[in-house]
């Protein structure tokens, strides 16, 4: 990159090169440089920092720490006489950790604030030996008011996310009511444990702009991407930071954020694939700030980011992924911060990729230039995500990975801040010890190539080692009492008077007596007794069929007296090939969640029997509402919305998981309908991972798949890649639109693959269109779909479209479609036409700046000129002169935004 008076911009790829200590000399320059361009920070009418044992306020960073005894700033109440001790080993100018407020009673500190509103409250504690206790007794909770902040907490089984030695804060927000004049904290020594004591070394309270985390009265709030919904975040809830993320950036400490004493951590710990990313910094840009963003994080956060890397063919096969360890069951707010100042990237549509959260899609097409409105403007974007129990230990990873779009300037991501935030649940935060804070994420994935380890104390090894096996005991005692459960459920069951319940945390101990049966994740999806599956089928009968294939046959199953009902799969159990398909969709389906995806609820193989259990999909498959059967035609505008779902599915598998997924069996079969018409793609016992290497464009196994769906080219060479799936989508799209098989022996050509492309060669397609959609269709949609589905069906497969691609043209086809429609509606309206009025199609005249259709869309040529898009490979997926100036920027701006 280029440097200039005017911009100074540096990029840095991601190498063992820059080490924490060259990354702070650069950072140590980039503040520098800012230093004059730096917003006025946040002053805070309450700003307390109470130093817990002191007997003598201390200054550190230029704070003053008030020491609690005879205090001005908090009141302490306590019901018997606690000890202000020093911790042994800690060093005198190791503010708050030095003293603490030991004792064996409850207490409580009484803090009278200046304002009401959401403040921050911040426990240091320092998990330390203190003369006269045990430290094995340390055990307490924390409340305030009805919240319970902590609960048996003891501080000697968390870890702490700066990976330091020593002491640590747990940071959490909560709103003070207008009728309230204090606030006061209370430490409760446990109960139900011996000689129990709580501790404190340290309290902040710190006020805040009231609107930086609760949701204000005009504003949408936390967008939930499962419900395609906006939610309000009240501030009747608490809050618990949990991660607070300095993208691409080394740790920003209290003093150096804006006012409110946040700490901000580097990234690189929590990268989970990365190759090569780069960091990327723009010290003399003058940012523009809102009235929300303005406080929302310090001034260096939005001028430092994390890219891709430079290399366009290598980001685009990985998706580049931050993995942070939280607790099950709970609500979290992600927020996520971005500022564009790269300097080639100037205009909308210039840098659009996908953003996925917990491993789902939290966005199609983020583009932040588009949201802020501007170059150089920050901006962030919440979301909520629920994290469902999974596995035995109540902690798992969220993850947040980037996947690029090709856009008109860069194929490429990027991210300048994170933070993760717990949302109470019933007034409580809290969890059982051991806490949640790991030093890396909960993954086996080789960290990257730039993460460095945290070194370790002994103590803090051997405390590591003793929640290990506190842990073992616990789980140990569970497993034992669920054994039991299942025992008396199985007896239940037998005798009919218990109903099934779908927990996901059951495991079976029961024995087989097969030694060389694989294990299974049953701890990621329900093991089901094969009396369970019985009772739900009645045995199996036969009036409960509702699928049949080479495989077996697929069953309606009803649970909870025909409450709850699933779809349960019963694969044929003489099958070799059955058993690997049967072991590969259940490893597949229970690490997938996605709203085009089938859900695997769980899985039975008592007895050599191989039973999936899914969810029920009312509508069946798609191919049940084609051909060849009673119910009534689809309209067209549901057959497009259908494969739009099935193309999300498919593109998700591609590009959203952890590692790319081919699925390999790609059919109308193997697309479900739920009782609203939602696509989902099924039938994942084919699938196979992606190439994992970036050097190695696909997988080389052997074909398999359905005929009359199979890539050419993947049958000659053996190579499996994801535009395999692509063609056999190409198939889809020309059944849905011709309501044909795709294989008819009676017929020449008996492939429909071939007889499309034929048609299309010889511009006669209108021929084996589908008759019901006869004079239903818009020659407009009409092209766009074929042309999608036509180079789906190249026979190159570098040539044809990424499913990407592909959602984009269908949304398109879909918006003119509906566009014609409502020209007709609106024609019908004025002049009193025909009900049987043909749809009409749009122009484009080639001397004018405007494109139109006949709904008369009128659209900016300057938007036209800035949606043009170029492949890597040279090719332009969007087809004729009139069509490349057309792309999936066009479709999210100019057209319905249900499709944002």
């Amino acid at each position: 990159m280029s440097s200039s008076s005017s911009s100074k911009y540096l990029s840095l790829t991601n190498s063992s090169l820059f080490t924490p200590l060259h990354l702070s000399f650069l950072f140590l320059h980039l503040t520098i440089l800012v230093t004059g361009d730096l917003p006025p920070p946040y002053v805070p009418l309450d700003s307390i920092a109470l130093d817990c044992g002191s007997s003598y306020d201390r200054f550190v960073n230029g704070r003053r720490w008030t020491a609690d005894i005879n205090s001005t700033v908090a009141l302490l109440d306590q019901g018997s006489p606690s000890t202000n001790l020093k911790a042994n080993g800690a060093s005198t100018s190791s503010v708050p950790y030095y003293t603490a407020r030991v004792t064996l009673s409850k207490f409580t500190y009484t803090f009278p604030v200046k304002t009401t509103g959401p403040k921050f409250v911040r426990l240091h504690f320092n998990p330390a030996s203190y003369t006269g206790f045990n430290m094995s007794k340390a055990s307490f909770s924390v409340t305030t008011g009805r919240y319970t902040f902590l609960s048996s907490f003891s501080g000697f089984h968390y870890t702490d996310p700066h990976g330091e030695q020593g002491g640590y804060a747990r940071e959490f927000i909560l709103n003070v009511e207008d009728e309230q004049k204090n606030l006061s904290i209370t430490f409760t020594p446990s109960p139900h444990v011996a000689d129990a004591y709580a501790f404190i070394n340290g309290i902040e309270i710190v006020c805040m702009p009231t609107n930086l985390y609760y949701t204000a009265g005009e504003e949408p709030g936390m967008y939930d991407f499962d419900q395609e919904i906006y939610l309000p975040l009240q501030n009747e809830t608490a809050l618990e930071i949990m991660y607070r993320v300095n993208v691409g950036g080394i740790e920003i400490t209290p003093p150096n954020d804006n006012g409110i004493f946040r700490s901000w951590l580097s990234d690189v710990d929590y990268l989970t694939d990365a190759r090569p990313s780069a960091f990327q910094f723009n010290g003399t840009i003058q940012l523009q700030y809102n009235n929300h963003t303005r406080y929302a994080a310090p001034d260096v956060l939005y001028r430092t980011a994390r890219t891709m890397g430079p290399d366009s063919t290598v980001n685009e096969k990985y998706n580049m992924t931050w993995e942070f360890p939280v607790h099950s069951t709970f609500t979290y707010l992600v927020r996520l911060h971005f500022s564009q100042f790269i300097p080639i990237i100037l205009q909308k549509g210039d840098l659009v990729f996908k953003i996925y959260i917990g491993n789902q899609t939290a966005e199609r097409n983020a583009d932040i230039i588009s949201w802020a409105d501007g170059y150089g403007v920050p901006i962030y974007k919440d979301y909520v995500v629920m994290m469902d129990a999974r596995g035995n230990d109540g902690i798992q990873n969220l993850s947040i990975a980037l996947h690029p779009i090709q856009s008109a300037k860069a194929l490429d991501a990027m991210l300048n801040g994170v933070e993760i935030i717990k949302l109470s649940k019933s007034d409580s935060l809290s969890v059982p010890n051991p806490g949640v804070y790991q030093d890396r994420p909960i993954s086996n994935t080789p960290p990257s190539a730039t993460s460095t380890k945290p070194k370790h104390s002994l103590r803090r090894t051997v405390a590591i080692i003793g929640a290990a096996v506190s842990g073992i005991v616990v789980v140990s005692v569970l497993f034992f009492l669920i054994f039991q459960k299942r025992v008396q459920k199985f007896k239940d069951l037998v005798s009919g008077d218990a109903a099934s319940n779908f927990s996901p945390l059951v495991s079976s101990s029961r024995k087989s007596t097969k030694t060389h049966r694989p294990s299974l994740p049953s701890d990621r999806c329900y093991r089901f007794s094969l009396v369970e599956i019985i009772a739900a089928t009645n045995n199996f009968d036969n009036s409960f069929i509702i699928g049949v294939g080479g495989f077996g046959n697929v069953y309606k199953g009803l649970f909870d007296g025909g409450v709850n009902r699933a779809a349960i799969k019963r694969l044929n159990p003489s099958s070799q090939q059955g058993a690997t398909e049967f072991r590969t969709e259940i490893e597949m389906l229970s690490q997938l969640r996605f709203r085009h995806l089938i859900s695997l609820i769980g899985y039975c193989n008592d007895n050599n029997e191989m039973i999936l259990v899914y969810d029920y999909m009312a509508r069946g498959t798609l191919r049940d509402h084609l051909y060849r059967t009673d119910n009534p035609p689809l309209s067209w505008t549901q057959r497009l919305e259908i494969c739009i779902g099935a193309a999300r599915g498919l593109d998700y598998l591609h590009t959203g998981a952890k590692h790319t997924v081919i699925h390999r069996d790609v059919k109308t079969t193997n697309i479900l309908l739920d009782e609203k018409w939602v696509a989902k793609v099924s039938d994942f016992g084919l699938s196979k991972t992606g190439p994992t290497s970036t050097s190695k464009g696909h997988v080389s196994t052997v074909v398999k798949g359905s005929i009359g769906y199979l890539d050419p080219e993947y049958c000659q060479r053996q190579q499996l890649t994801e535009k395999s799936d692509v063609y056999s989508f190409g198939v889809v799209l020309f059944e849905v639109l011709c309501a044909r098989p795709a294989i008819n022996r009676s017929a020449v050509p008996a492939s429909l693959a071939e007889l499309a492309t034929q048609s299309h060669s010889n511009g006669t397609i209108n021929e084996i269109i589908d008759p019901y959609l006869d004079g239903k269709i818009s020659p407009d949609c009409l092209k766009k779909f074929v042309d999608v589905a036509v180079r789906c069906l190249l026979e190159n497969g570098i040539e044809r479209p990424s499913m990407t691609d592909v959602i984009w043209g269908l949304e398109f086809a879909l918006q003119l479609q509906e566009s014609a429609e409502e020209n007709v509606k609106v024609a019908q309206t004025e002049k009193e036409y025909n009900m049987e009025t043909p749809l009409k199609g749009s122009s484009i005249d080639d001397s004018s700046d405007l494109f139109s259709t006949g709904s008369e869309l009128v659209v900016n040529s300057r938007i036209l000129e800035m949606a043009t898009i170029s492949r890597s490979d040279g090719q332009s997926f969007l087809g004729n002169e009139s069509e490349k100036m057309m792309s999936g920027s066009v479709f999210s701006e100019i057209m319905n935004p249900k499709w944002r």
